[in-house]
This record gives C-alpha cells, sequence and structure tokens, in this order.
C-alpha cells in the first residue's frame, strides 16, 4: 500500500484519537506551561490547514499548518507509534512546506520538544535550523525553535 497525505478533519474519529495519544504523550513529558498544542477545536478554524497521512482506510499521522500572514507554523505533527520509519513524518512535513509554498509563505516556524529527538532529526534533514522563540511563544525550558526559509 501506498502512504497518501490528504486534507482532513481533525474531528474524524481516527484523527481525533492520534491527537488525543499525542496531548496525552506531551503531557506526560512537559509541564502544562510549556505544552503549545492546540486543542481539536482551534484545529478546526479557517486559518488552519490539517492533513492526514493514511494507508488504506487507516490513519497514520496528522500535520497543521496554521497561516500566520508572511509565514506558516507547523502543528500537530503526530505519527502513529505503530507507523514510524515508514516516511509518513516526511510525507506530512513535505504536503505542509507545499501548502505554505502554494499560499506565498516565506517562511515555515516551528516549536517542538527538547526530548522529542526524532522530531528534531526530521525537522533537520528537511531542512530546518534552530531559531529563538517567535509568535507569542514564551522563552520555554522545554522548548526548541526551528525555521526554514522558503
Amino acid at each position: 500500500m501506498t502512504i497518501e497525505i490528504i486534507p482532513g478533519d481533525p474531528r474524524h474519529p481516527d484523527a481525533t484519537a492520534l491527537l488525543k495519544a499525542s496531548h496525552a504523550l506531551m503531557e506526560e513529558l512537559f509541564p502544562p506551561e510549556d505544552n503549545f498544542f492546540l486543542d481539536i477545536d482551534d484545529l478546526c478554524v479557517p486559518e488552519i490547514s490539517f492533513f492526514v497521512a493514511h494507508e488504506g482506510d487507516r490513519i497514520l499521522g496528522t500535520a497543521a499548518i496554521a497561516d500566520k500572514g508572511d509565514y506558516g507554523e507547523v502543528k500537530s505533527m503526530f505519527v502513529s507509534p505503530d507507523a514510524r520509519g515508514k516516511g509518513v513524518g516526511e510525507a506530512l512535513l513535505a504536503q505542509i512546506e507545499a501548502t505554505a509554498r502554494a499560499v506565498g509563505h516565506d517562511a515555515l516556524k516551528l516549536e517542538t520538544g527538547n526530548v522529542l529527538h526524532a522530531a528534531h532529526r526530521l525537522y533537520q534533514r528537511a531542512g530546518f535550523t534552530l531559531c529563538g522563540p517567535f509568535g507569542d511563544y514564551p522563552e520555554a525550558a522545554s522548548s526548541i525553535f526551528m525555521e526554514k526559509a522558503l
């Protein structure tokens, strides 16, 4: 089977289950003040484009891009633990980048946790580099900020 990336609905039960698993992991790893994930309803606004990776009828991962004007922010990147290592994260990130380019963003930015080393490697392979806090993010001990010029 082939992994396909399509626009999705965060309220779809399978997407919601993955988002809740992601939220639970973030709550386990980081203090509440350092958790910046979007609630499911917050992903259902016009400024957010939400995507799912699926293989057949199974959703393997989620990703979103928030339109911040001149840049896009990567949000809600999560791959089911049993689908990791299959290129799902790379495919989702490629869709996010294509979406950002299509709407004319100058850059992509993101915030991720300091102990999410696999995510750091994914983003670095895709050309992201470290940067400082952006937007409304505070300086947070457990946050890593990254950007990529487009």
